[in-house]
């Protein structure tokens, strides 16, 4: 399941909102997206929550929470529950009052849709099973690359100890507990959040540790939220980040999670930062098969997910096709989906060139 926008702290700290997440399948979902309390003992120099920041706070019990989650959903306002908190008391305290959250939800009330808990910095294993047990999707974090840019940006966090460890633990448990021991036979999806700016972290250290993330621990998603300022904060003055940045980071995550690619795929500037005015896909094509294109009868999986405008389903798409009759033209491609401006100067039918090329810059 993928959200609309990003998970992570509103920036005016208000509580409750309803936003539709899209699910892996298809379709949409309305979710809750809230805390227990936006009260929090942390002073991320970023976040609206931070210790000492003058605003309303709001805090729930967890069978208040629950409680109201459910009547939204009985009223058919919200679908499922996205559910974090503030840390108050440390994070094990805080961790277990979002358990039991989950637990009054799933055995008093019987619910049995959508949960996504967070996990709080500190976890410890024992929560981090438990929360595994109760939800579709878990997810803490990580909000920097590394400890040097986590301690610019949140100065009481500890990168490993109390933010990495709880997703390696994830990853262990999803590889050697029993599933049955996990909600509906089968453990939640991994997510994690960078933020993105404001710190001066560079693409190339994101895109380092989520390689990582992906390849290592199987995390389903990576989300880049660009930095916004918040008043009453101690970066307030700085500029919100360029959301094309945000954009072009995704991409080279998707290329990385879905595509086959690697860090050394990527162009950089000598800053480490990713191109703005190319996405990093059509960027490799540009420098590897515009001079040495691909047979669109011939090429492999992974070299189809290497033309532009061509992705995991729509490979599979033509190798089903050429598979009962070669492709002869590129009426044929249109008619699996693919679209033409984006391959045609990346390929060859049969041998050549296509007739018709399309403009692509």
């Amino acid at each position: 399941m993928t959200a609309g926008a990003p998970p992570g702290r509103s920036s005016t700290g208000s509580i409750p909102e309803i936003f539709r997440a899209k699910k892996s399948g298809g379709g949409e979902i309305r979710l809750l997206k809230t805390v227990l309390s936006s009260a929090c003992e942390r002073n991320c120099n970023y976040c609206a929550f931070r210790a000492g920041r003058d605003f309303h706070r709001e805090s729930l019990k967890p069978d208040g929470m629950a409680k109201l989650f459910r009547q939204l959903n009985q009223s058919g306002i919200a679908e499922g529950l996205f559910l974090s908190s503030g840390i108050v008391g440390g994070g094990i305290r805080t961790q277990d009052k979002i358990l039991d959250t989950a637990e009054i939800l799933r055995f008093k009330h019987g619910y049995k849709g959508y949960l996504h808990l967070k996990l709080m910095p500190g976890a410890e294993k024992n929560q981090v099973l438990r929360a595994m047990q109760l939800a579709n999707r878990v997810s803490i974090n990580l909000e920097a690359p590394n400890p040097g840019r986590l301690q610019k940006l949140a100065p009481l966090k500890i990168f490993k100890n109390e933010l990495l460890q709880p997703l390696q633990w994830a990853d262990e448990i999803r590889r050697t507990f029993d599933p049955r021991l996990a909600l509906d036979l089968r453990w939640p999806s991994l997510a994690t959040q960078f933020v993105v700016g404001g710190v001066g972290e560079t693409d190339l250290e994101l895109l380092q540790l989520t390689q990582y993330l992906h390849g290592k621990l199987s995390l389903s998603r990576v989300y880049f939220s660009p930095f916004k300022p918040v008043r009453d904060t101690p970066f307030e003055n700085l500029p919100p980040e360029n959301l094309l940045r945000q954009v072009r980071l995704y991409q080279a995550a998707f290329l990385l999670r879905d595509y086959g690619y690697s860090l050394e795929d990527f162009q950089y500037s000598s800053s480490g930062q990713l191109p703005l005015d190319a996405d990093p896909k059509l960027a490799w094509a540009r420098e590897h098969l515009a001079e040495n294109p691909l047979d669109i009868n011939t090429a492999d999986r992974i070299q189809l997910l290497r033309i532009p405008g061509i992705g995991p389903v729509s490979a599979k798409r033509i190798l089903t096709s050429r598979h009962q009759h070669p492709i002869k033209e590129p009426g044929a491609l249109r008619a699996l989906g693919i679209p033409l401006e984006r391959t045609l100067p990346f390929i060859l039918i049969d041998g050549k060139r296509p007739d018709r090329q399309l403009r692509l810059w």
